[in-house]
């Protein structure tokens, strides 16, 4: 949609500690927090979980469930939607908790807790009075499937969301389960630590799959369909041509496994992204109905490998589940995502040049009809957690985009056609790369750095600041013509040398 997230959240590697105590030094592994959850019993439209934690301390007095999650830009408060909160000692004595806020839970006295039982109420069915969770970012629990996003199920223990997890779900014999989430030897769902059960949602039910090994990259993708009108097998021959495109575009791809998670139903939502995994929520229908749309969707979300899985912040890197903190880098993370989704398709040949340029002039309409002209990039992702700024949010997809795609042009203009935007995300990628972070308050001075000097007037007229956009000096430089007052795009049948230059790099074709 993300809005994977969209700001996708990463995976940290669970640590060991040493233990010293004599000449010999040994490893002690960090002891799992333990999760079950009961999908046998689905009465209420809850999730019935257990948790059992490792040996807690009075540091541990806090069980925290998610004020929000990394690429949803919305406050969620899961901890409205809690029932029946209870602690145990070993004996099965009930312990005093006390809910302290909407999403904490005091427990008073940890270091005697053997488990901790909770109901959870579904978040699709749930009426809320406000802060309505997008349906692919929550819940559902149905006689014949369910969705799980980890937030929305699962908590942590203060100063404990590093540690590893693992995950027992019971559910019908007869259900498939989705997952990017891998198994130990126990048939346990694994995790790094918290953040990585965000980053991982589960579909559960009588679900379809389908696989292909696109150059060395895993690719499963299930499929629940509410009458089995679309299955894995189809939407897996529609999308084999765009994985394809994308592993030529990003020159490789930087994961060994992904999944997609697709849900058809009655209602359309749109989806979010995670490091390895995707969602989507659609109304069913015929496939042929929902090809084109949904395969430039998963276009976009499957370019979030790149940003910001191996491209983020230290704000996504450490995410902050408690209070929401916004990252000024909503213009990297979604709108140069959403640029690179459509123009992947266009230089693959699944998106024709006439097509290309019919998004370019629809995304430029609904910006101007339907956004504040006055909100420049940098403030839509500053408040992006406001009120105000879920208004506005949207035009990350427009404006965003747009303004990603006039950054091409000017880094192919500077480098005389050696080099295009996609070569700058593809150089970052490497440098970066999943476990390290950039500095989310001088990013902008780096990505220069990385580029030409002339782009800090780009950033800073186009990104931080609200300039008119040179739609049509820019899209000239390459040989294209824009008709302002039909906002329509053409191709110049007369271009001088310069411009075919710059035009030949930005329409370089991707093999398949």
């Amino acid at each position: 949609m993300k809005l994977s997230f969209r700001i996708t959240l990463l995976a940290f590697t669970f640590a060991l500690y040493s233990c010293v105590g004599s000449k010999n030094t040994a490893t002690k592994t960090v002891e799992s927090v333990k999760f079950e959850v009961n999908l046998l019993d689905r009465s209420d439209d809850t999730y019935k979980v257990t948790v059992i934690p490792p040996a807690l301390t009075a540091v541990n007095s806090i069980y925290q469930f998610a004020s929000t999650a990394p690429g949803t830009y919305q406050v969620m408060d899961i901890g409205r939607y809690v029932k029946h909160f209870k602690a145990f000692d070993a004996n099965g004595n009930e312990l005093t908790t006390n809910q302290i806020s909407i999403n904490q839970f005091e427990l008073t006295s940890p270091e005697k807790i053997s488990k901790i039982e909770y109901e959870i109420s579904e978040t699709w069915d749930t009426p809320v009075s406000e802060n309505k969770i997008y349906l692919m970012c929550g819940t559902s629990i149905e006689n014949d499937h369910t969705l799980i996003n980890g937030q929305a199920v699962f908590g942590y223990f203060k100063d404990k969301q590093n540690s590893p997890i693992t995950i027992k779900l019971d559910y019908p014999k007869t259900w498939t389960v989705g997952t990017a989430l891998s198994k130990n030897s126990d048939s346990l769902y694994v995790a790094e630590n918290y953040d990585k059960v965000v980053d991982s949602p589960i579909l559960l039910g009588n679900l379809t799959k389908a696989s292909m090994n696109v150059e060395g990259t895993n690719v499963d993708i299930y499929t629940y369909s509410k009458t089995g009108l679309v299955t894995s097998d189809q939407i897996l021959e529609s999308m084999k041509n765009m994985l394809v495109s994308a592993s030529g575009f990003l020159e490789g791809l930087p994961v060994k496994n992904y999944t997609f998670l697709f849900h058809f139903e009655d209602t359309t939502n749109g989806a979010w992204e995670h490091s390895y995994s995707s969602e989507y929520i659609y109304k069913e229908d015929q496939w042929a109905n929902l090809e084109e749309q949904v395969v430039e969707v998963a276009a976009h979300e499957f370019f979030h490998v790149v940003t910001p899985l191996n491209i983020h912040s230290e704000i996504v890197d450490q995410f902050n589940f408690i209070t929401p903190v916004a990252s000024r880098h909503l213009w990297l993370y979604e709108g140069t995502t959403e640029w690179a989704a459509h123009m992947m398709l266009f230089r693959s040949g699944l998106k024709p040049t006439d097509d290309y340029f019919n998004t370019l002039s629809k995304k430029i309409a609904i910006d101007s009809k339907y956004f504040d002209p006055a909100l420049s990039l940098e403030q839509l992702s500053l408040t992006s957690y406001t009120p105000a700024g879920q208004k506005q949010y949207g035009n990350i997809y427009m404006k965003g985009a747009i303004v990603a795609g006039l950054l091409d042009i000017k880094i192919l203009e500077l480098s005389n056609g050696k080099r295009g935007y996609i070569d700058v995300i593809n150089d970052l990628a490497k440098k970066y790369g999943p476990h390290t972070p950039f500095d989310d308050a001088t990013f902008f001075s780096t990505f220069v750095k990385e580029t030409y000097p002339e782009i800090q007037f780009f950033i800073d007229n186009f990104i931080v600041n609200t300039k008119p956009l040179p739609i049509k000096a820019y899209y000239n430089k390459i040989g294209i013509d824009y008709n302002e007052t039909e906002n329509t795009f053409s191709l110049n049948a007369s271009p001088s040398a310069e411009q075919l230059t710059l035009r030949t790099k930005w329409m370089t074709p991707i093999s398949l």
